[in-house]
Formats: C-alpha cells, structure tokens, sequence
C-alpha cells in the first residue's frame, strides 16, 4: 500500500468512525428533533485576505466578525480548496477536490468557458442536507455554471437570489461580459439595490420565514471582490455595454474597507435576526474567504497572494460559531481545508450520504465540539504550473520545475527552502503528490 492508498484508507476509517457512516445508503426521512437537525448558515467573503479583518489582528474594524469569533472557535490553519473562486466553490459544494468534478480553473465570463459548469450529477451539501428535511437557501455568488442547466435550484438549492457570475457591478449588477447577471431561481429577475445589501435583506427574510424548521442557509458575499464600490460610489458597468466610472487609485482601499465593513454590518444583522428569533443555540454559523486577497487587501502575515500557491493565497480567515456546543474564544490551529464543511454539516444534521459516493473531507464535528485532534492527513493544491503537498508542518511548493520545502512552524512567511537540507520529504511528499494527481485524474 503506497502513502496516498494508506492515507485515503485512514481517511475512509475515520469517517466509518464518525456520527455520520461515509457508506451508508441516505434513507432518513424529514424526522428529528431541533437538535438533532440544527440550522446551517455558512457564509463566505470573496477575496479576503488573512489579514485584513479584526480578530487575524487586520486592518479593518470588522465587530460583528470578531463577535463569532469570541463567541466561537477561530481557525488559524483554514485553508480554501483554490487559490481562486470557482475551485474553492466546488470542492465547497461537494467535499471533494475540485478536479473530480472538472472546475480546477476560474469559470470565467468570457470565452468558452462561459458554457461549461458544474455536472448536475455532483451530489452537493444541499441535496443531503435537503434529504434530511432542510429548506435550502443561497443567496449571493454562485460561479460553478452560468447555463439554466448549472443554475442552483438544480443542485439542492430551494430558493436562489443572486449572480452566477464571477462578480458583477454591485449597482447595476452586469458581469464582466456586459450582461445582466441576477436570477430569483432559474429565471433572470432584475431588482434595485446594492448587491450586499441584497444578500442581507433575501438572508433575513429567508431566516423569518423558515424559523419553524431546520434550514441551510449558504452566503456567498462579492465582497470585497472588485469592482470596488461602495453604497455612493457609481456604477462601472451600464445598461448597452457603456462605462461608468471605476474607482481608481487610493479610492480603491477606502472602497475595499468600505465594502468589507458593510460585509460585516450584514453579518451582525444576520446574527442578530437568529438571535431575535430564538435560534442562537439551534444554529451552527460557519464564516470563511474563499481564497487569499489580492494586492489591494492584505494577508499578513503570509507571503503571497490570490492566485498563487504560497500560503497567502489559500490560507484564509475561518471562524465556527454555535452557542452551548462549542466553547466560546477558542483557537484550532489544525489544517482544515473547505471541503471538510460538507461531511460536517451532514454529520450535524445526523444526514447519511447516498451509497457510492467519497468525500476527500473530514468531518469536523468533534474538532468543534469536543477539542479532538484529527487524523494525519496530506493534502494537495494544483492550479494552472503550480503544485502543492502538505503534511504536518511539511509544505512542498512545486512552480514550473522549482521545487521548494517549508517548515511553516518555523517560518509561516515562506522565506526558507529547506529542500536541499531535506530531500527525504520532498520526495515522500513528491509521491503523495504525483499519486494524488493520479487518483483525481481518474475520477473526472
């Protein structure tokens, strides 16, 4: 058995052990009490850096953040499944490498690309969970499929307000391609008002009108995703293909604030809507970035950015918030990757998977609620040259023909290549690696 089959064999172990059996057929019905059926919502920034918020010791005053973080658990080694948005989308929705499903790259708005998205056949969190007797909800960036056939409603999602796009302009909401890109289900619907004030208001009402039973609520913000613009800032992209005005130059960091602190005000009225209802300790709250920032945010202490494989580019803030169940102002310094959300909300939700399918996650479960210490595991990044492995404090980086190791206990920042001193790992983690690329290879 080579290092990729006995890590995929301890992972299978692993799971058989956990609250939800990874194997067994999915027949429960819409039964159970509140808690063994919590409320779901998990809510993802786009773009946010490491560094830019309050509690990662950020640039930007984000109180309603820091609030779950108190309140809950903060990840300091969370890390996307991409370095940009459609993989880590993917590998979210279905707790597996984004390559098995064939989104390993941006599903852009322009070219070819615009037709393809994420097979119907791909069994997402919401499916599950509505087969345990969840109302689904999204509201916010979908990005894994701009066709009618790709659309939400059809991969588990009851209601959908919001963008299947990458971004769109946050007024007038027309994509990069200069189309009119907001949906209420699988029908173009146009509606007025700044697209994270949206969010809010389709997140609220969903919360209000489904308090009386178990529900999964997934926001996917645009923040702080260009195009950076505030509530007063003007539209940049216009009806018939015209221009509006960009935000250029040092706007561009008053708006990425702007926009990241009105993330946040939204965040504390979705809390506060829980709260007010009754739902605080029903409702388990998941908040993460789907990727590293970019140049204008910022993700210290990391190197690196959007895009790229460095840390900066994948490690990103992730907060677990879930009064009575998990201990109020504790840390996880254990790596977690965002495909590990799926087989823990199943697990919550006491929600058995259909027969057949594998999930690369691991279920979370007792990390949150009991301080339990996950199984040794390698995980794996690959985007466009670049390449990744990572074991305990191991990371290989592997860029075009470069090959680089880091210990990231000892140097977070990516400064010193241990390779030459440490051949050993790198050809133990080269291994892993080639195999993994193998395996993913196979089940696209």
């Amino acid at each position: 058995m080579n290092a990729f089959s006995r890590r995929r064999f301890l992972k299978l172990a692993t799971c058989a052990l956990a609250t939800t059996a990874c194997r067994k057929p999915l027949t429960v019905t819409a039964g159970g009490s509140r808690a063994e059926r919590p409320n779901i919502i998990l809510i993802m920034a786009d773009d946010l850096g490491y560094g830019d918020i309050g509690c990662y010791g950020g640039w930007i005053p984000t109180p309603n953040i820091d609030a779950l973080a108190r309140n809950g658990m903060r990840f300091t080694d969370y890390h996307s499944n991409g370095a940009v948005c459609s993989p880590t989308r993917a590998a979210l929705l279905t707790g597996r490498y984004q390559q098995r499903c064939g989104i390993d790259a941006v599903v852009t708005a322009k070219g070819p690309a615009r037709e393809t998205g994420m097979a119907q056949k791909e069994i997402t969190f919401a499916e599950v969970l509505k087969q345990r007797g969840y109302v689904t909800g999204l509201f916010g960036k979908w990005h894994v499929g701009y066709r009618v056939e790709f659309n939400p409603t059809k991969q588990g999602f009851d209601e959908f307000i919001g963008y299947v796009s990458g971004n769109v302009d946050y007024h007038t909401h027309i994509d990069q391609a200069q189309i009119a890109d907001w949906w209420k289900g699988a029908e173009k619907t146009p509606e007025e008002g700044y697209v994270t004030d949206l969010i809010t208001k389709h997140a609220v009402d969903f919360i209000q009108r489904h308090k009386d039973e178990p529900f999964c609520l997934y926001l996917p913000h645009e923040a702080p995703h260009y195009p950076y613009q505030g509530r007063q800032d003007p539209p940049e992209r216009l009806p018939g293909g015209r221009k509006g005005a960009k935000t250029k130059g040092p706007k561009i960091k008053r708006a990425y604030r702007e926009m990241v602190e009105i993330m946040d005000q939204s965040i504390g009225r979705v809390v506060e809507t829980v709260k007010t209802l009754g739902l605080e300790r029903d409702t388990f709250i998941f908040f993460c970035s789907d990727n590293g920032a970019n140049k204008q945010g910022k993700n210290t202490p990391l190197r690196g950015f959007k895009g790229g494989l460095w840390e900066g580019g994948h490690r990103v803030p992730a907060i677990a918030c879930w009064p009575g169940r998990i201990k109020p102002g504790t840390t996880c310094d254990q790596t977690v990757l965002g495909m590990d959300l799926f087989p823990t909300m199943a697990s919550l939700a006491r929600a058995n998977l259909p027969p057949g399918i594998e999930l690369d996650g691991l279920d979370l479960t007792n990390v949150l609620t009991r301080d339990a210490q996950l199984p040794e595991r390698t995980v794996f990044w690959e985007y466009k040259n670049q390449r990744a492995a990572r074991r305990g404090p191991w990371k290989l980086l592997i860029q075009g023909n470069t090959e680089q190791l880091f210990n990231l206990d000892d140097d977070l920042g990516e400064q010193n290549d241990l390779a030459p001193r440490h051949p050993d790992i790198v050809a133990s983690l080269g291994a892993e690696l080639a195999a993994w690329e193998r395996d993913v290879s196979t089940n696209t």
